[in-house]
């Protein structure tokens, strides 16, 4: 295939031009393996950097606080060390003309005492996900979560609007706001996980709140247009996620007062799941959402090349983020223009320490020398 692929095209972001619409999606490694949760130079650096053919690459979740870890091994964005150490990110990635953002996380109630010092993790309310979490001890069964206090909510929006100025000076072109996949606000948006009566629950513009709150606190440390966001309104029966007829409109009420905000983009997800018999779910996002939101699209979950290709050419979406395809093909991109297959990836070392199954995936392509 050739550059004329709707995928190899180029592409504004609002006011960041990309190389391509191939996006890089975010993927928990859990790498991070160092008592500072800070990113491993030699490790970190160079596998973003070989995956810098993307026209954009959104980083693994980095929690925005210690409160915000559910994951071993897993970086954050809030100590000073951590913020040297996604400097070499950064730099690594802009020496080889690449364009990468900063998922900004946090996982709510998927997460484990084992993480806080035997405390409860914070939730909109006291219910137990019933799902697992990986600990440093190995995955244990979550806990019921601590109802989260108006101060904590106050100090966790205090928390994301910090992180996103450490990632300004990271070096980073942007962030993400993960507000998706049954995580921290995402348990705000869905009624069976946010119980409260107060402003941020109750009703869906309660329960959005939390959101356009933080939006608002990151503006005040960033461009607005370098804000993006993940939504996934379609999860069902993962991470202790149940939808209700008050689901998709909740996410129809924030998708469409997204369009009040000067974003860089929203990151949409297709059903994870078969969800045709859930009978409040949305099939298909990227088609319902299209017509709805004014600004660029992301889609993302299962496309290969030739759907991401058909998702821009109809129109329903602006570019198209892979994830298990880029550990496994760091040039993912440029094997799109080359034609030159895909290399499997290896699911036991996705989530391991070390090198193997990271940076020792090679490219199987030749980039164009740039005069």
């Amino acid at each position: 295939m050739s550059k004329e692929q709707p995928l190899l095209q180029h592409y504004n972001l609002n006011g960041i031009q990309l190389a391509n619409r191939v996006v890089m999606a975010p993927m928990t490694r859990s790498r991070a393996a160092n008592s500072e949760n800070k990113p491993e130079e030699g490790l970190h650096d160079v596998y973003y950097k070989q995956r810098a053919g993307a026209g954009l690459i959104i980083t693994e979740g980095a929690q925005v606080s210690k409160e915000a870890v559910g994951y071993v091994n897993t970086p954050g964005i809030f100590s000073d060390a951590q913020v040297e150490g996604w400097k070499k990110v950064t730099k690594s990635v802009h020496e080889a003309n690449g364009k990468i953002f900063i998922q900004l996380w946090h996982v709510g109630r998927m997460s484990h005492p084992d993480f806080h010092d035997g405390k409860a993790p914070l939730a909109p309310s006291a219910i137990n996900p019933e799902a697992k979490a990986f600990t440093p001890e190995g995955f244990k069964d979550t806990v019921t979560p601590k109802e989260m206090t108006i101060e904590d909510i106050q100090r966790t929006i205090q928390d994301f609007k910090k992180a996103a100025k450490n990632a300004m000076e990271a070096g980073f072109d942007g962030v993400e706001i993960h507000s998706s996949n049954g995580y921290l606000l995402h348990q705000f948006f869905n009624a069976t996980s946010n119980h409260r009566t107060d402003d941020y629950g109750g009703t869906k513009e309660k329960r959005a709140r939390i959101l356009f709150d933080i939006i608002d606190a990151l503006k005040e440390v960033m461009p607005e247009n370098k804000i993006g966001l993940r939504l996934n309104p379609s999860l069902n029966g993962i991470f202790g996620m149940t939808m209700d007829e008050e689901t998709i409109p909740t996410f129809d009420y924030i998708i469409e007062k997204l369009n009040e905000f000067d974003l860089s983009y929203l990151h949409l997800s297709e059903p994870f799941n078969d969800v045709s018999d859930v009978p409040y779910a949305e099939t298909q996002i990227a088609k319902r959402y299209r017509p709805i939101y004014n600004g660029t699209i992301i889609i993302n979950s299962n496309f290969d090349q030739e759907k991401g290709n058909k998702v821009i050419e109809e129109g329903n979406a602006d570019l198209v983020a892979y994830g298990k395809p880029y550990i496994s093909n760091p040039d993912l991109a440029e094997r799109f223009e080359q034609n030159v297959p895909l290399s499997d990836w290896n699911e036991d070392t996705f989530y391991t320490p070390g090198k193997e199954g990271y940076t020792d995936y090679e490219a199987k392509t030749q980039k164009e020398e740039v005069n």
